[in-house]
């Protein structure tokens, strides 16, 4: 007798056709497009046509007052000896080309409470300033608002100024490119839902496509990570988003406070900060929702001494962040522009020659001793890709060093555009 497996295929093929579709629509992979190494928070009333490349140039500016040569920016920021001179021209270069690769114009803490005349003024400018910016070639790539919270205090004025916004620069029915809001101190599912509901009204009032609005969940309330009923709340706002939930950002100075931490010891690396990231990470996993840390509140200003510690700790900060698989996190300053881009070239320069052979070895099924999986080799090429995306390393010399081009890179990575 022979048993039929077709058969007990196609049974289990029905029974598991809800599970399998449950599946592709929540777990749809990585998306495709860069995703940039950082946010950059700015007061709305701060901002202006002009902002991006005034902070290229500052952060320019305090990188000739302290950076000293290669070698000392070099040892300040922790990064080895032979990496120097290629760095810090890379890091120049960045400044003067592309300093800010996402902006965010804050309405929420950096704004503060102000009267509905004010904030509606600073909507209407800051917009027009945003949209200058995109129709000038100066806009950073990615770019959007921050809005007060959906808690009960500050709803009114959240919606009025989400409204407000993407009224004023959705323009022939379309978003600028890289356009995307954030909702912030999220305390509950209902939030997330209701930010759907905000958002499909809004497209339908401006005559928008529907989904056309992403927004960001910020997570900096315990709520977010450990409902009332024991489970992590984060997890079900992904997947209460429709669809529309583009990252999930870690605040820590809010979260840390909620949480009872003195403000001696709140901290990007505080235990219940790594415990909070870790619960978001996995909640993410898989979804196409990219993940932030937070921001450092030591800033480095002043003198020489402190500008040099500040970027000291601001370089270990984001170098942790990434290889902890954070990729993005917030900047808060101009001066933190040199620490965060020598320190994220850093981390792929020096990782790309081991990364670069394995994927070679992989693709040419080079008996090496190190058995890849091909998920192992999705995150291989997906570090390469990054790396790539944020000016790191060249298309030339990822080919020169593995054989492969980027269409094939984006592949592997499961990035095809």
């Amino acid at each position: 007798m022979t048993f039929d497996a077709a058969r007990l295929t196609t049974e289990l093929d029905t029974q598991l056709a809800d599970a399998d579709a449950a599946l592709a629509a929540g777990f749809p992979g990585e998306r495709a497009a860069r995703q940039p190494v950082h946010t950059v928070y700015v007061p709305a009333d701060r901002f202006d046509v002009d902002l991006v490349s005034r902070w290229g140039g500052e952060a320019l500016a305090v990188l000739d007052e302290h950076g000293g040569d290669a070698a000392t920016y070099a040892a300040v920021l922790g990064l080895a000896p032979s990496l120097a001179d290629e760095v810090v021209a890379r890091v120049r270069a960045k400044l003067a080309s592309e300093p800010i690769e996402d902006l965010r114009i804050d309405f929420e803490d950096g704004f503060g409470n102000r009267s509905d005349e004010e904030e509606d003024a600073a909507v209407d400018a800051s917009a027009a300033g945003l949209l200058k910016s995109v129709g000038d070639g100066g806009a950073a790539p990615f770019h959007g608002i921050r809005f007060k919270s959906f808690e009960a205090p500050t709803r009114a004025r959240g919606v009025r100024t989400l409204a407000r916004f993407v009224e004023a620069v959705a323009v022939g029915g379309r978003l600028p490119d890289g356009f995307v809001v954030t909702l912030p101190k999220v305390t509950s599912v209902d939030q997330v839902e209701a930010m759907v509901v905000a958002c499909t009204r809004l497209e339908a009032g401006v005559g928008l496509e529907p989904g056309a609005i992403g927004f960001e969940i910020q997570v900096e309330t315990p709520q977010s990570i450990l409902g009332p009923d024991g489970t992590a709340l984060v997890a079900r706002m992904v997947h209460a988003s429709a669809g529309r939930c583009t990252g999930l950002h870690y605040g820590t100075y809010d979260y840390s406070a909620s949480c009872g931490i003195a403000a001696a010891y709140q901290s990007m690396e505080h235990p219940a900060a790594d415990h909070a990231k870790a619960v978001m990470q996995v909640a993410a996993a898989g979804t196409g929702v990219r993940l932030s840390d937070g921001s450092t509140n030591i800033l480095p200003v002043g003198d020489r001494e402190r500008v040099h510690a500040g970027w000291a700790l601001h370089a270990r900060l984001v170098r942790r962040s990434l290889e902890r698989g954070y990729y993005q996190g917030w900047d808060l300053h101009p001066a933190q522009l040199p620490s965060r881009y020598a320190a994220t070239y850093a981390f792929y320069r020096e990782g790309l020659p081991a990364a670069a052979e394995r994927l070679r070895n992989y693709v040419g099924q080079v008996d090496s001793g190190v058995m890849d999986e091909p998920a192992t080799a999705r995150a291989l090429a997906d570090f390469v890709v990054r790396g790539l995306d944020c000016g790191a390393v060249d298309d030339a010399e990822v080919l020169e060093l593995t054989g492969i081009d980027r269409g094939r890179m984006d592949a592997l990575a499961r990035r095809a555009r």
